[in-house]
């Protein structure tokens, strides 16, 4: 492998030679030659000229490109290294120099600018929490900040496209990429994901959202068949995409490993040509997965551009798609409409008026805001008897299990970033599958014991590691508090079997609670567990992969530094046995066997199967404590063509917190159901109050109509109940609505999210 200064010095040259170029090319911009480098002009008049001017090599030659690694296929063969791609990144697609247009620098980018099995060495970047932590802010403009930093960083990188995005439904509560993902609810999703992007492409970075379609479960993801009603997706797992496409403007759209209904999502021409396209009219390029394109025709269904092509049986967006070409089987407009897509996003973000410049990052001001993430988006699930925050001087804490004295655990995978500062900890696990190679235990190096050492100086914090209950349960028996540290790894490519804690972690929560009733339960897990020990221990904290400031924003938390106000964007069931499907799907299933799955739920994910089964959660989606008092009053609710919610919102204790308010449908035309129509995070201080106004989309109060194309939403009384989550409702209102049809092309609202605040009712 070559010096990773000598890189730096071909990539400089290889970005001033650029640089050079697109300067020249510029200064003849209004000229009919290159009117497309023309700033003034519209990106899609822009895109269709500089389609006008290219040979049909060069177009073919932007569809399709290889990760940027030294790679030997099963045949031996080895592909090339491009001599200008950033090596060992994720991919790389040749531009077309003479006419100013540049290459795609591609890297996977979830929680931040990743570096999976540290393949670029000593690489680093900001280490976000996982995307449960996230969408647990219930903070859009946080959302913002977070993209705005991993686009920032990837362009220092000489990167212009992020393979981030990820925003899948959790349909199962046991699928391995859960973790990166934005939890149950399309609303949250959608919204929390729309941000993210808008944040990322103001960097003059592309952003993706992915995967596209209903990346539900893991195991054997590549032979996978995702079935579920085209309505129901409708109304649950695409309207997610559809509301962060409306509202962020991704520049691509990547495609799914699996099947849905029965066809390849990078080759199922209802998800990729009609809803995307069609109804949705995405003017933007759908990039296939790394090795999930099956053939050339998966061009005529919709794909456009073939990422990873080492991965693939064949190129088959090279030399087989010039041959559909000559044989009449893909027309040039076809394959002009798959270029147009793309130069049309480089020249929308702005990638080739800015293009990236390698540079300095402030690492330290990152940390602060993936530090502000995980102080809002870790949730407080318990808190029995007040035990936190921890304010009174304490002889002795026991800090137990977890590896807490190094660090705080992160998921594995694509999103798998190397930390500023570098891992603290690596433990290979190993395993079978294509992706087994991904299965490292990775902890940031952020120590929670060495945060609570801190946070209480008076204090002996000693530690133990939790290998063995009975040594763990006599320190507790010892000390005045015990911390108990308890992790899950999940990782890309695998689901997690249960839904237990592995390594006998039950077992040593029991033991410590056994021995000392002051016992805390902090959770660094990628998924919900089940808690047989619950009714022992006073205090759980859910605290996901917190990131590379996890540890202090953990002990921030509980000794009260910070006022807890994450909720759950994901539920906590029980048992696996209220699940949909309480075993998991094709577990044990030989590697590539063909599977499927029936999501029989339809739209009703999470809560809402929850709700509907009469079956309550240990802890339900937007569920979160906090260490002050809120009350929500003066509800008013006006109808129309959609509800227009207000009320008031008031801090009525003794500290400074954030409420997350949430607004709940219960009945749509005297029908029964459950959803989230609005949320707002609100700061107050004691005593303080804000009037909070939220205008529900049209779409949240419909049903799809498949058949026809059309959103309906029936003429009747609307029903509305505030909440402190799906499980805990307050004050209701109602409002008529009158009856709508309309097309996803007339979708009455799309505006940013921002609900009105106005100062207090008198």
């Amino acid at each position: 492998m070559r010096s990773k200064s000598s890189i730096v010095i071909r990539r400089g040259a290889v970005a001033s030679l650029w640089l050079a170029l697109a300067a020249g090319l510029a200064a003849g911009a209004s000229a009919n030659d290159q009117a497309w480098l023309d700033a003034g002009r519209s990106p899609d008049v822009r895109a269709r000229l500089a389609v006008a001017a290219m040979t049909l090599d060069e177009k073919i030659g932007m569809l399709h490109g290889p990760m940027a690694f030294d790679y030997k296929g099963p045949d031996g063969t080895e592909t090339p290294l491009p001599l200008e791609a950033i090596r060992d990144s994720a991919g790389f697609v040749p531009g077309v120099p003479r006419l100013g247009i540049p290459a795609l620098y591609e890297t996977d980018a979830s929680l931040g600018v990743a570096n999976p099995m540290l393949v670029r060495g000593g690489d680093v970047a900001t280490a976000l929490p996982s995307g449960l932590v996230l969408a647990g802010t219930f903070d859009p403009d946080l959302a913002y900040r977070a993209g705005a930093l991993v686009g920032r960083e990837a362009r220092a990188k000489g990167f212009n496209v992020l393979l981030g995005g990820g925003m899948n439904l959790t349909r199962d509560p046991r699928n391995g990429r859960n973790f990166e993902y934005l939890g149950e609810d399309p609303w949250l999703a959608g919204v929390m994901a729309a941000e993210a992007v808008r944040g990322t492409q103001a960097e003059h970075v592309i952003s993706t959202v992915k995967h596209f379609a209903l990346n539900a479960n893991e195991t054997n993801r590549n032979t996978l068949d995702a079935r579920a009603d085209p309505a129901s997706l409708r109304e649950s797992d695409l309207l997610a995409f559809q509301i962060a496409i409306e509202r962020g403007h991704p520049g691509s759209v990547m495609c799914a490993y699996n099947k849905v209904n029965g066809s390849y999502s990078c080759g199922n021409a209802w998800l990729l040509d009609e809803v995307l396209k069609r109804d949705w009219s995405f003017p933007g390029w759908v990039m296939s997965d790394w090795g999930a394109v099956h053939g050339a025709a998966d061009g005529a269904n919709g794909l456009d551009q073939e990422s990873g092509e080492q991965l693939d049986a064949a190129v088959w967006f090279d030399a087989p798609l010039k041959q559909a070409v000559r044989d009449g089987r893909l027309s040039v407009a076809r394959i002009d409409d798959m270029v147009e897509r793309i130069l049309r996003a480089l020249f929308a973000v702005g990638v080739v008026e800015h293009p990236p410049r390698r540079g300095p990052i402030d690492y330290a001001a990152h940390r602060l805001v993936a530090g502000d993430v995980a102080r809002q988006g870790i949730a407080l699930l318990k808190n029995e008897g007040t035990l936190l925050p921890v304010s009174a001087p304490l002889k002795r804490i026991a800090v137990i299990g977890g590896h807490a004295n190094v660090g705080v655990l992160s998921g594995g995978g694509s999103s798998q970033v190397n930390p500023a500062g570098a891992p603290a900890l690596r433990i290979p696990i190993g395993g079978n599958g294509g992706m087994a190679a991904f299965r490292t235990e990775l902890y940031d190096p952020s120590s929670p014991l060495a945060a609570i050492r801190e946070a209480t100086p008076t204090s002996e914090v000693l530690y133990d590691s939790g290998d063995f209950p009975a040594d763990a349960a006599a320190l507790a028996a010892r000390s005045d508090l015990a911390i108990v540290f308890v992790t899950q790894h999940v990782v890309e490519g695998f689901d997690a079997p249960t839904m237990q804690l592995p390594h006998g972690q039950d077992a040593l929560i029991a033991a410590v609670a056994a021995a000392n009733a002051h016992t805390i339960v902090v959770l660094e897990t990628g998924n919900p567990v089940t808690m047989p020990w619950l009714g022992q221990v006073p205090a759980v904290l859910a605290a996901w992969y917190p990131g590379e400031a996890g540890g202090e924003a953990i002990a921030d938390i509980l000794f009260g530094k910070i006022n807890p106000s994450g909720r759950l964007a994901m539920s906590f069931p029980r048992a696996e046995s209220d699940l949909v499907r309480p075993r998991l799907p094709n577990l044990g299933a030989e590697t590539g066997a063909d599977g499927s799955v029936d999501y029989t739920e339809g739209a009703l994910v999470g809560y809402r199967w929850y709700a509907a089964k009469g079956t309550a959660p240990a802890f339900a989606f937007g569920h979160g404590l906090s260490y002050t008092r809120f009350e929500q009053s003066h509800l008013e609710v006006k109808g129309g063509k959609t509800l227009e919610v207000s009320f008031d919102v008031k801090n009525v204790g003794a500290r400074f917190g954030a409420d997350v308010a949430q607004v709940y449908l219960t009945a749509a035309a005297d029908r029964a159901v459950l959803r989230l129509i609005g949320f707002e995070r609100v700061t107050l201080e004691p005593g303080e109050m804000r009037h909070v106004t939220l205008r529900a989309d049209p779409r949240l109060l419909a049903s799809y109509d498949e058949p026809a194309r059309q959103w309906r939403v029936p003429e009747g009384i609307y029903r509305v109940r505030l909440g402190e989550s799906a499980a805990d409702l307050g004050p209701g209102g109602e409002a008529k609505i009158v009856a709508q049809r309309f097309a996803d092309r007339a979708v009455p609202f799309v505006a940013r999210v921002g609900p009105t605040l106005e100062p207090p009712r008198p």
